[in-house]
């Protein structure tokens, strides 16, 4: 299958100089990177495609090459001469460069590092959805110099130790050893006039304002990734993912367990024992809650479709309310002498009125009862 031309692969003109190359290359490879493309095997062969292209071309030697001979000239297994054919340092910057850190001459511009931001969010918002803007700090190519690292007007070299190579070899005895090249310390170029802005790194720190949907449902440890949102990568590679963390606050009233909420009602002696209606909170409102007569403490009822609809799908949860009867406080003469008179009344009705507390002293004698048999 015969291979497409390079410059039409990148979308630049023959007269293109390293800057255009680069800067088209730095827009092929963010349209089709695997990571972004997940699965898609076509965006996999264009995204090598352009990297294959943007080797040949961003190498002065090669793409004189290319340009007098087609891709003859560039291609060792058709006969193409000049670049060492193939030999046996070429195939070891090529396999184990990522692994010994060099290797980057001939990779092309590496990409740039993820990141992670931590957002605290409501429960009211991780249930319901948000849109959030967030400042991030990371570093950004650098305008002045499109993150060539080189002043404008100027542009990298190869470096003259390492050939462009980034790594060089040394004799130790019986075995070579090949180590990062001292010079351009594992770039492959050097720069003879620095960019003033980013001091010849090619990136700046700068902090960028971003706006993040927050999808309904979500809940402390979930991940939303923005693809290119990351650091951007040395000598203008491609920028790496942002990973944004969902942390949510604790809530004042509600509880999360998954796709339900808790809550807590406090009701009062009279209702718990006569029966009542109360208002509750839930995330859409108040609604009527009834009260039983004789209810007790630790009653749960259940308020279905209250709670949350999971982010990956499923049926909407239930918001379950505990009812705690709370014990009267600051009471009057009035209120405790009628209070001594319900005790006094309760107390001729015998066990009936309180059969928990009834069962609970026969258990306890029970226990004694059995320890000194």
């Amino acid at each position: 299958m015969s291979k497409r031309d390079y410059y039409e692969v990148l979308g630049v003109s023959k007269g293109a100089d390293e800057k255009e190359v680069k800067k088209a290359y730095r827009r092929v490879a963010m349209k089709f990177h695997p990571d972004r493309n997940p699965g898609d095997a076509e965006a996999e062969a264009s995204f090598k495609e352009a990297s294959e292209a943007y080797e040949i071309l961003s190498d002065s030697e090669k793409r004189a090459a290319y340009d007098q001979y087609g891709h003859a000239g560039v291609d060792p297994s058709m006969g193409g001469g000049g670049f060492g054919g193939g030999n046996f340092s070429d195939i070891f910057g090529d396999v184990f460069g990522d692994i010994f850190g060099g290797g980057r001459g001939r990779s092309g511009p590496q990409r740039g590092s993820d990141l992670r931001y931590t957002l605290d969010i409501s429960l009211e918002d991780a249930v319901k959805g948000a849109t959030v803007e967030i400042r991030v700090p990371s570093l950004n190519a650098c305008d002045t110099c499109d993150g060539s690292g080189a002043s404008p007007g100027s542009s990298p070299t190869t470096c003259g130790t390492c050939g462009g190579v980034g790594q060089v070899r040394m004799q130790q005895g019986l075995f070579q050893v090949q180590q990062t090249c001292p010079t351009c310390r594992g770039r492959g170029k050097s720069i003879s006039d620095p960019c003033t802005s980013c001091q010849g790194q090619g990136r700046v720190e700068t902090t960028k304002t971003l706006s993040v949907k927050v999808p309904p449902g979500v809940d402390t440890g979930d991940r939303i990734r923005l693809s290119g949102e990351g650091e951007a990568g040395p000598e203008g590679g491609p920028s790496g993912d942002l990973f944004v963390q969902m942390s949510v606050r604790q809530h004042s009233i509600f509880e999360r367990d998954g796709k339900n909420l808790y809550c807590e009602v406090p009701i009062t002696f009279a209702d718990a024992a006569l029966g009542g209606e109360l208002d509750v909170p839930t995330l859409d409102g108040r609604v009527k809650l009834k009260i039983p007569a004789e209810t007790q403490t630790g009653k749960l009822f259940r308020l279905r479709g209250k709670g949350v609809k999971p982010v990956r799908g499923g049926s909407v949860g239930d918001l379950l309310c505990r009812v705690d009867v709370e014990t009267p406080v600051k009471l009057n003469k009035e209120q405790k002498r009628l209070i001594e008179e319900l005790r006094a009344s309760l107390g001729q009705g015998g066990k009936s009125h309180s059969p928990r507390q009834t069962s609970w002293f026969e258990g306890v004698k029970n226990f004694f009862d059995d320890l000194t048999t």
